[in-house]
């Protein structure tokens, strides 16, 4: 154990990373918008995935165990977020396209205040975010880390985040990808369409049974 980084600071950063390549609904918002719109139709995605992420993690060092307690509150966002992904889901698919124009992509983006919104809207309402860094921060780290610890994980995860999204992002938007990708966009915005549509239906039905 060091000044700056708590005993506990490898696991926990590979159980982040882990958890990082495991696509949930963050990841399918943001390839369905890389897809069409590239890097600067996604890069306000990513500062804004990144700063739900943030947000949860701040609350986590300042010990938002409560939310546990506050059980119509963790209903109320669990139930947002899933009328949140169901109208995701329906965009994408609804504007699903057959081909992609390359010349055009750029001067059709979403303007940025609109990514930044989709991109915090995503990861707020998604109350898993919330209780996995919980669980990093608090049953991983132990009752002995400190505050300068807990903040340097949490800077950090947050820079993972922003930095695997923008990679994801950048990839995507490479002139070979952009090609091969052509041919499919359809077919891939409708699939990142119906995923979310199934994340949202998911939490519905956990909640209604």
């Amino acid at each position: 154990m060091s000044v700056l980084f708590p005993s506990a600071f490898l696991a926990l950063a590979l159980s982040h990373f882990v958890a990082l390549l495991s696509p949930g609904p963050d990841f399918f918002l943001l390839t369905g918008y890389a897809i069409r719109y590239r890097l600067r139709g996604s890069v306000g995605l990513c500062l804004g995935i990144a700063a739900g992420n943030g947000l949860y993690i701040l609350l986590a060092i300042l010990g938002w165990s409560a939310l546990r307690q506050f059980t119509v509150l963790f209903t109320a966002i669990e139930l947002a977020g899933a009328a949140y992904l169901l109208w995701i889901g329906v965009q994408l698919i609804r504007y699903a396209t057959t081909s992609l124009a390359l010349e055009k992509v750029q001067s059709h983006c979403p303007s940025l205040p609109r990514q930044l919104l989709l991109g915090l809207g995503s990861s707020l309402l998604n109350p898993k975010n919330a209780l996995f860094y919980l669980s990093l921060m608090t049953a991983l780290l132990g009752p002995k880390v400190t505050l300068l610890q807990q903040t340097t994980c949490g800077v950090w995860m947050l820079s993972m985040v922003l930095v695997w999204d923008l990679l994801v992002v950048k990839l995507i938007s490479l002139p070979h990808t952009q090609r091969f990708l052509q041919r499919y966009i359809g077919w891939i915005e409708r699939t990142a369409g119906v995923v979310l549509m199934g994340f949202g239906g998911w939490i519905l039905w956990r909640f209604l049974m």
